[in-house]
């Protein structure tokens, strides 16, 4: 069974910045990784995916540049940037990978493998 490990939540004040890590226990050779999140109260939702070779990007439009997907392959370990961030971003975000990035992302319902995920707290 494929693990997800999410890490690097935090307090933050409004303006900062946090970099989430995601790490896999398994290659996940082909997978496309992505990251979710879920406000108190409301529905997970999506906020970014990278390919497999991390050529290919999708970001929901709340992002507005402020955040950055990459990953590293040899380290199995995706990362989320998040700069300027707001007290609308705080949530529990949540790493998961899938084989199909284009098909599949960013559809919650269709991800194969989640992490637990990690509290990420803005504070104005």
């Amino acid at each position: 069974q494929v693990q997800l490990v999410e890490s690097g939540g935090g307090l933050v004040q409004a303006g900062g910045g946090l970099q989430l890590s995601c790490a896999a226990s398994d290659p996940l050779n082909s997978y496309a990784m992505g990251w979710f999140r879920q406000a108190p109260g409301k529905e997970r939702e999506f906020v970014a995916s990278t390919s497999w070779t991390g050529g290919s990007t999708l970001y929901a439009d709340f992002v507005k540049g402020r955040f950055t997907i990459s990953r590293d392959r040899a380290k199995r370990t995706a990362y989320l940037q998040m700069n300027n961030l707001t007290p609308e971003d705080t949530a529990v975000y949540f790493c998961a990978a899938d084989q199909a990035f284009y098909t599949d992302f960013p559809n919650r319902n269709a991800m194969e493998y989640w992490g637990k995920g990690t509290l990420v707290l803005v504070s104005s």
